[in-house]
């Protein structure tokens, strides 16, 4: 066995050694991870269905807004306007209001009127407007004019 006394020079680990330290703190980090996504998951269990619905809305309709470029002063010059991925948020949002609509009490007006604002939105932004009944989201809707 080699062992090193106090005054002898300090060995550089092995590659090997390296790595098997790299793996134990890799997988201390996934622990530290998957405990803080057990907890995040519990906190989300607390949270209302109602609420979880209306969250999911939120956010997609921020993104549709984005994706239209209405956040900025000219959304015709927006370097974020992309109507092809405004039309797959927006229809997603219609999906999810048409299947939960019965379940969102007092917030499926305005959520609704949100959704139409964004397909009006869509229409009034596109080069060659769809017919009605055929923009984002309305094959769930029915026609927004």
């Amino acid at each position: 066995m080699d062992r090193q006394g106090p005054g002898a020079p300090a060995r550089t680990p092995s590659p090997i050694a390296r790595a098997a330290r790299a793996v134990l703190r890799g997988a201390a980090s996934l622990k530290r991870m998957t405990d803080e996504l057990d907890a995040a998951v519990r906190d989300l269990a607390d949270i209302p269905a109602v609420e979880v619905i209306s969250r999911a809305c939120v956010m997609l309709m921020s993104s549709a807004a984005e994706k239209l470029g209405l956040a900025d002063e000219n959304p015709d010059a927006s370097p974020r306007r992309d109507l092809d991925e405004a039309r797959r948020v927006i229809t997603a949002l219609a999906g999810l209001v048409s299947a939960s609509v019965e379940y969102l009490g007092p917030h499926a007006g305005p959520i609704r009127e949100g959704l139409q604002s964004l397909q009006r939105a869509f229409r009034e932004a596109s080069a060659h407007p769809d017919e009605p009944g055929k923009g984002p989201g309305e094959k769930y809707t029915g026609p927004v004019y």
